[in-house]
Order: structure tokens, then sequence, then C-alpha cells
């Protein structure tokens, strides 16, 4: 072992040599946060407006959240789905009072693995109709993105996601998103078992489901004998504004996945499952070894309970609108943008066509500038900053996206 100072460089480099490259990111070591600030090692500060991809829903070092994870760290770290323990139970209760549509809960480790169970259980379900294995399809929409696994990334109707790995598995079905005729053009061959889809598109664009949208969903899936599964894994937990995406539209699903907020950091995932479903998977049918981990299920537990708290809902009110009057500001001083969309603090600023594909250049620039951002595809600036951003944390970080998209500004007028 070498005794000499590592640097950041160094890092970066342990990064390039070791890792699977599957990945591409900045050569910043981030070190540690607070809030919606993080420090890199070399004590630079960053306004966070990414939240580890729409996870550190109650930023950084929550004091409540630190004290769920040490203290189930002094008592049981894992059991196994062999034992009962008591957080994972507890969780499970506190999701169906929270949930009024479910009655039953399986909890996992991640967003694709719940949605993994989900599609399971759509088939398994289909199954014990009676249904033959050619009218177990499962229709999502373009746009969508429902995981890395084989299942879920056929699920995901993004060729992008999809190439190199054919043969994919059979029985999906894709249509345009918000398009009601393409939906039941779609279900009429009489095969679909279920539809999947996500309330708010994350890596689609952060593109919301349209006024009525859910509704005929609905109304198609009860037509027609399918099931409506919800993919609220970037949407959910608090993100639009409710505790749960789907409820601005009034809408009972049969299925919701949940990830990302839900451990506000911590890796965990849920299935929440309705009274059609909930007796269809018995002893046996799917199982995870992780899954519903007590110390996992102790952190969610308390950021369940903080982020459906009407302080931090009204808080993504607040910022929300805060963030885009100051966008709209932006807009207006620089003219980049032709649409700025999303529900709650899930919000998408659409490059104009002039700048399309460079969205990846305008976070490089706001990372110089101290401000971490994301991007929902190549045109596409992702704005999902913690649900308890201050008042002078957005302040801060859109005046630090100023400076940002000033400098992308020039130099594309030189170009």
């Amino acid at each position: 072992m070498s005794s000499h100072p590592v640097t950041p460089s160094d890092l970066v480099g342990l990064g390039k040599r070791y890792w699977l490259s599957v990945y591409r990111p900045r050569d910043v070591i981030l070190d540690h946060g607070k809030g919606s600030r993080v420090w890199d090692t070399e004590g630079r500060d960053y306004i966070d407006f990414g939240a580890g991809i729409a996870v550190n829903a109650l930023g950084h070092q929550d004091p409540d959240l630190v004290a769920a994870l040490v203290g189930q760290a002094n008592k049981l770290w894992h059991a196994s789905n062999v034992f009962y323990s008591e957080p994972p139970l507890h969780l499970a209760q506190e999701l169906v009072e929270h949930a009024p549509f479910a009655e039953r809960v399986f909890l996992c480790n991640s967003g694709t693995e719940a949605n993994e169970a989900a599609i399971k259980l759509v088939r398994k379900w289909a199954a014990s109709q009676g249904r033959p294995p050619e009218k177990r399809f499962i229709v999502t929409f373009k746009g969508s993105f429902h995981g890395r696994t084989l299942a879920s990334v056929t699920a995901t109707a993004q060729p992008k996601y999809q190439e190199g790995y054919e043969p994919l598995p059979g029985g999906f079905r894709y249509v345009p998103f918000n398009d009601p005729t393409a939906l039941e053009e779609a279900m009429a061959h009489g095969d679909v078992a279920a539809v999947m889809l996500e309330p708010v598109q994350g890596e689609g664009g952060v593109m919301p489901a349209e006024p009525g949208f859910l509704k005929k969903v609905r109304e198609l899936c009860d037509a027609h004998g399918a099931l409506m599964v919800l993919d609220e894994i970037q949407c959910g937990m608090g993100r639009t504004g409710t505790l749960f995406a789907h409820t601005h539209d009034h809408v009972t699903p049969d299925i919701v996945t949940l990830a990302k907020a839900l451990g506000a950091g911590f890796p965990i995932g849920a299935m929440l499952v309705g009274p059609k479903v909930s007796e269809v998977m018995q002893f046996g049918a799917h199982g995870t070894t992780f899954g519903g981990n007590p110390m996992a299920a102790a952190v969610a537990r308390v950021a369940l309970a903080k982020i459906a708290s009407p302080a931090v809902m009204l808080n993504v009110e607040r910022q929300a609108n805060d963030l885009r009057t100051g966008l709209n500001k932006l807009n207006h001083e620089f003219h980049l943008f032709s649409e700025i969309r999303g529900r709650g603090l899930m919000i998408g600023a659409v490059l104009e066509s002039a700048y399309a594909g460079r969205a990846g250049e305008i976070l490089d620039l706001a990372a110089a500038h101290g401000l971490l951002l994301l991007q929902a595809g190549p045109d596409v600036l992702r704005i999902v900053p913690p649900l308890t951003i201050t008042d002078e944390e957005t302040a801060e970080g859109l005046e630090r996206l100023h400076a940002a998209l000033a400098v992308f500004a020039q130099e594309a007028k030189v170009a």
C-alpha cells in the first residue's frame, strides 16, 4: 500500500482502470453533503439539483435518517426472509396505510427489481385467469424507462437501451405515450394482460401524462380485463407534490412500483399490490435475498413519514414554483428552451432545436459553476432537487445555472 496522499486524479484513475466502462462520470470526486449542497475532495461546493437521480429526497445527512440507520446498524443488519424482523413488517404496514389502493407489499432492492416483480405478477395473474401465454402481453409506452434487466429493458420502449441484447423476451407491445387511440387499437386483439406506464416519464424527457390520459388507461384496462401497472420509481414518493403521482389523476391502479426516494439514498424498492392480485403469488413464486432487510426498511420508514408530511409537500409546491419562475426568467434572457415541463419538483427544460443534442455540454458547464444537473436524453435538462431544498439553495442554484447558461449562450453564438 502506497504511503503518498491519494489525489482526486488518482481516484478517477482507479475508476477508469477497474470499473466496467458502463458509466461516464465527470472527473469529480464527491466527498460529503449537507442539505442540498455537496462538496468534492478539493473543497468545492455544489448545489444539488439532481439528488442522486431523484433519490436523495430529504437531501444529504438528514439527521433522522442517519439516526435510523445507525440505530438499526447497532441491532441487526440482515436476517433474510426466512425469518421476520420488525422494520420491514412496519414498513409494509405503513406503505399500505398510505396507499388506499394497496393490500400487500413486496420489498426488494431497487426499482428494476420492483418492475421485474410486477412483470412476473402480471404474467402469473394472467395464467391464473386461464389465459394462454400468447394472451399475456404487456403494453408499454414509447419513451418509457422501466429498468436494465432483460425483461425490464424490454418493457422500456427505447431501442437505445435494447440494442445488442437480442433476443429480447417476447410479450411486450409499444404504443405512443399520451395516445389513447393507439392504446385502444393495441388492446383490441384481446391478448393484453396489463398496461404499464409512468405517470411522468423520467428518462423519456420529463414528460407528464396529459390530463385525462391515466383515466382513459384505467377505463381501457377495465374494458379489456387488463391490469393497470404504474411505475412511480422516479415520479413517486412526493416528487410531484403528492405522495403518489397518480393521485393527481384520481385513478386506482392495480400495481404500483416504488424505489429511489423510498430509501432517500439507501437502496430499497417496493411493489404495492391491490385486491385483484394480492393473493396471486404464493409461497415460492418469487423472492429476494436482501430485499426488505432491516437496515433499508428502518431508513425507509423514516423517509416515508417525513416525505408524506404536509411541510414537505408544501415545500415541493413552493420550490417548484420558484424554479419554474427562475427558469422562465433565464429563458427570457437566453432563449435556449422551447418548453419548461414536468410536475412538482420533476422539471424538464427542453432545448430549442438549434441546440439539440447539447444538454451534456450544459451539464459540464453547470458542474464547473458549482451546480449538479441531470439530463433526460440529449435535449432535456432534468431538475430533480431534494424535496427539502431551501429557498436559499434554490436561489443560489438558479444563480449558478445563470452563469453556466451565459457561457453556453456565448459559445453557441460564436460557433
